[in-house]
């Protein structure tokens, strides 16, 4: 690729970012913030020269935008093969096999931990979004109205980073591991003008807002599914048990009778067998569901929380 070399931190920056092309946006703006501070730390270590020449001097220690991006690249394949989560089932495994095999996948049961940390989290997110929205309104006709902005919407930026730090350890896709560089140092009201034409400052608020209601489905959800696949799975054999004497004295009074006309275990061996089968099958198709959900719902924050370039 035939590219003029770059003349100011800015081009070098955009050439970079034109490198990466469709590469993991989590990738770039990794790259992007370790380039930007890289150059901008030489450039305030030489106030005696101009920034092309800085540049020119940076190019034969740090690297051309297309050395940096191969070098990423590189190092980013190699990350992901070191910390791959081998599969439980091989490829050439049969059908029931793979579906039943999600038991064996820790990314299923990591998905259902994250369902249930989920209601936590969309709690504290969305009292601090709303708190935060309406005291920067609140306090907008005050002086003190604008810095309180600018620090709830850094907040916002820092929390994002850590939310995506646990959707990548919960659910393995890949998100920033640094949040977005300020950029060249600026006047007080152009930060603040710079925020709010910045999506990505709403499209992070609007997530966090978003966290209750999805929070309250992912939690009912895993919670509905894991207890009533475990109930019907291991009820009939409590109940079994019970029939036959063979439960502890101390544990008498656990009956598995829901009777009145709600739920009764039967005394047929093979509608307790059926029982047990059903809940087997409800406990594997709330894992496959949960996986898929931590999945989506990783591609969701990605969307929302990570700059595109």
């Amino acid at each position: 690729m035939n590219r003029s070399a770059p003349r100011s931190i800015e081009q070098y920056l955009r050439q970079l970012r034109e490198t990466f092309g469709a590469d993991d946006p989590a990738l770039i703006q990794d790259a992007l913030y370790d380039a930007e501070e890289y150059l901008r730390a030489e450039l305030a270590a030489h106030p005696d020269k101009s920034e092309a020449d800085v540049l020119e001097l940076i190019a034969s220690t740090y690297g051309a935008p297309d050395e940096v991006a191969a070098a990423y690249r590189d190092t980013e394949a190699k990350v992901k093969a070191a910390m791959a989560t081998p599969s439980a089932t091989p490829a050439d495994a049969s059908a029931l096999r793979r579906f039943f095999g999600v038991f064996l996948d820790p990314r299923a049961w990591t998905s259902v931990f994250f369902m249930l940390l989920c209601l936590a989290t969309g709690i504290v997110y969305f009292t601090f979004a709303v708190t935060g929205l309406a005291l920067s309104a609140g306090l907008a006709v005050l002086i003190i109205g604008v810095p309180f902005f600018l620090v709830f919407v850094g907040l916002t930026r820092v929390i994002a980073l850590g939310e995506g730090r646990l959707i990548e350890a919960m659910t393995g896709e890949r998100m920033p591991r640094r949040p977005r560089h300020p950029g060249e140092p600026r006047g007080f009201w152009a930060r603040v003008l710079e925020m709010l034409k910045d999506a990505r400052t709403w499209t992070t608020i609007g997530y966090f807002l978003l966290m209750l209601p999805v929070g309250i489905v992912y939690f009912t959800f895993a919670t509905v599914g894991m207890t009533l696949g475990l109930a019907l799975s291991f009820g009939p054999l409590w109940a079994a048990a019970q029939r036959a004497g063979l439960t502890p004295d101390g544990l008498d009074g656990l009956r598995v009778d829901l009777g009145n006309g709600a739920l009764s275990w039967s005394d047929s061996p093979l509608q307790l067998a059926l029982m047990m089968m059903l809940g087997i099958l409800l406990l594997t198709l709330t894992m496959h569901a949960a996986r898929a959900i931590g999945r989506g719902h990783a591609r969701l924050a990605k969307s929302l929380l990570v700059q595109r370039a």
